[in-house]
């Protein structure tokens, strides 16, 4: 891309103070993507009277219908009463049957966050005694499935219309207005705007079945269909469908009306007008993301969704704008060649979108993140680290195209004088008649292909028969010449072009970083739908305080990492009635984001060092997903045990972490 780019050393200095300032101003509240941070009972608990209900705390309010929150008895059977109620803040609770006999049941949950993101998942607690359950410990897949495939590839396509739409008309009347009159740029205008038009409709009809049963049989539900109308983010839907309308009108005017004007003070106030109406149209759909994505809920909401449409508005002018550049180069016609001025234009808008990226994308970064422990520790944080990186190499590539335009912007002069000179033969081929125009013009140009193909044309005009000078005859002739020297011309005009070094290697760098802009959206748009990093450490540090500590119990919490694939997670280890002789264990390997997963295998050994007791191996018995117990486990006398857990995740992969725990 053609952006005047270059990390200079002191702007690098700023930007990597303002981040490091930023990332270090302290933590805040929790923001996007509710996330499980309690429950009562806890996860894992073994309780001797059956609850009255289930009560579960989110990090932020959650949106729940009457199945949103389910209690299953060890059969899989439903054992809740009456529809989930909000009974303080965060917390939502359902009401048990009575009468609920011993063994394991399972929770599960499907709600959606106040970001619009669906979130499920599940746990058990056990009455009296664990014992084998039928339903699956992995929970819903709200979300998932073949309607959550379609909704994530909506998402994309929305945002890539989006950018093309928006960045192609900011290319079109900030820097190369002749482009208005280009065709491959309609087209790429015209064909962004088709596409967000679709996807939106695509994702409107898709909503409902989305955050609620996953069938593509409810995808056409007219009931879910007004259900997700009175929502927050079908509203915003319906507002970007309405905004399309307008961005219709913006489109005609600008490939209509205003291509067709001359240059002057009229095509100046209508550039003017333009602009304006079209900053409001582009500020409002990015504003439609905003208020139903991250920067809508969680910490500062009134600085997050204008930092988020400036953000959005950034990437469309940058990616965009060099989508619409590679276009021109690639597909504009000879006779109108992207000129060097157009460029230089565009490099200014770019680096201008770039300090814009920058700066909001520090903030973003801050409020999504909090500390610098995240940037490796969650998902979103590696999204946030590839994006970063691949927004440097835009930047290196940017210095290349730089060096490039500088070099198209020296031949520009050359080819207005060839441009002109080849005017200046037309105009005196015209005025002459058409046997001594073809005799001017080979004499005019000096080039033997075009002096051949006149020539031809009029040996073949010379052999035919035809009616005198005076008939009608000559001015077919004549027509026919006009458009042979018209095609010549542009033949010349496209040879000078595409011999033009400058714009040769000007095309191959823009290229590339079309290339890696391409990447850079996919990744962006990932992270608009991963949870963030604050919320992510929260959840984890949350969960291993939900399982509270019972009289006479022990409740340990032992990360881990055995280096292999999905080798990161936490044993949660409970003994009860944790005292000499006779206990009952349980433990859950979960992964780090909370939701429980099974490992190849788990051992457990017990060692009082004081007294040269042990190890004492326990080989638990796996009860459902991620659920490992043993009973009668025999701890022969009180003191500081040390406990040990091996957690071996692949055939190679394995680890072994402890932690000192009194017992008795």
């Amino acid at each position: 891309m053609t952006r005047t780019i270059t990390p200079r050393p002191r702007t690098l200095v700023l930007l990597f103070l303002a981040a490091l300032g930023a990332l270090l101003a302290g933590a805040a509240p929790a923001s996007a993507h509710a996330a499980l941070t309690g429950s009562d009972p806890a996860q894992g608990v073994v309780v001797q009277q059956p609850p009255a209900r289930v009560s579960l705390t989110f990090s932020e309010k959650v949106a729940m219908n009457g199945n949103s929150l389910r209690v299953l008895d060890p059969k899989g059977k439903p054992v809740q009463t009456g529809a989930p109620d909000n009974v303080r803040g965060t917390t939502y609770s359902v009401r048990l049957k009575g009468g609920l006999g011993k063994g394991t049941y399972t929770v599960t949950y499907e709600v959606v966050s106040a970001d619009s993101h669906p979130v499920a998942g599940a746990y058990t607690f056990s009455i009296g005694a664990p014992s084998r359950t039928v339903v699956s410990g992995s929970g819903p897949t709200v979300g998932g499935g073949v309607v959550g495939g379609l909704y994530q590839v909506g998402r994309y396509v929305s945002y890539a219309g989006y950018i093309v739409l928006v960045g192609g008309a900011a290319f079109v009347l900030l820097c190369w207005r002749r482009g208005a009159g280009v065709r491959a740029l309609q087209r790429l205008v015209v064909g962004g705007w088709l596409a967000l038009t679709a996807a939106t409709l695509w994702l409107l009809l898709l909503r409902g079945s989305y955050t609620t049963t996953g069938k593509v049989a409810d995808v056409f539900d007219l009931g879910l269909l007004g259900q997700v109308l009175e929502t927050k983010p079908g509203a915003a839907l319906v507002s970007r469908l309405l905004l399309l309308a307008a961005a219709a009108l913006f489109i005609a005017v600008l490939f209509g009306t205003y291509q067709r004007r001359e240059e002057g003070a009229e095509k100046r106030d209508l550039t003017f007008g333009l602009g304006i109406g079209g900053l409001v149209v582009a500020a409002g759909l990015a504003t439609s993301w905003a208020m139903s994505e991250h920067a809508s809920v969680g910490l500062q909401p009134g600085i997050a969704m204008p930092v988020d449409v400036v953000h959005l508005l950034a990437v469309a002018a940058w990616l965009g704008g060099l989508t619409a550049l590679l276009v021109a180069l690639y597909r504009a016609p000879a006779g109108t060649p992207v000129e060097a001025a157009a460029v230089r234009r565009f490099s200014r808008l770019a680096f201008g979108s770039v300090v814009a990226l920058v700066a909001t994308g520090v903030y973003q970064s801050w409020r999504q993140l909090g500390s610098w422990s995240a940037f490796t520790d969650t998902r979103y944080g590696q999204l946030l680290l590839a994006k970063i990186a691949l927004v440097a190499v835009m930047v290196g590539l940017a210095s290349v195209s730089r060096r490039w335009t500088g070099r198209l912007s020296d031949q520009g002069a050359e080819e207005e004088r060839a441009a002109a000179e080849a005017g200046s033969e037309k105009e005196s081929v015209t005025a002459a008649k058409p046997t001594a125009g073809q005799d001017t013009a080979a004499r005019g140009t000096g080039r033997a292909d075009t002096a051949g193909q006149e020539r031809a044309t009029a040996d073949a005009g010379a052999s035919e028969p035809g009616p005198a000078p005076e008939d009608s005859g000559d001015s077919r002739r004549a027509a026919q010449l006009a458009r042979q020297r018209a095609a010549v011309d542009t033949a010349r005009r496209k040879r000078l072009r595409d011999g033009d070094a400058g714009r040769f290697g000007l095309r191959r760098s823009v290229l590339a970083e079309a290339a890696v802009a391409v990447v850079l959206l996919a990744v962006t748009t990932a992270l608009t739908q991963t949870e963030p990093g604050r919320t992510e450490q929260e959840a984890k540090a949350a969960t291993g305080a939900v399982t509270a500590p019972r009289n006479g119990s022990l409740s340990l919490s032992l990360p881990f990492d055995t280096g292999g694939a999905d080798g990161k997670g936490v044993v949660a280890l409970d003994i009860d009635p944790a005292h000499a002789g006779a206990n009952s264990l349980h433990l859950f390997v979960r992964k780090p984001g909370g939701q429980l997963f099974d490992v190849p295998e788990v051992k457990i050994a017990l060692t009082l060092e004081a007294k040269k007791i042990g190890p004492l191996s326990v080989a638990p018995e796996h009860i459902t997903t991620g659920h490992w117990s043993a009973d009668g486990v025999q701890i022969p006398m009180a003191g500081d045990w040390k406990v040990e857990v091996t957690v071996r995740t692949s055939d190679i992969d394995e680890v072994t972490v402890s932690k000192n725990a009194q017992i008795g």
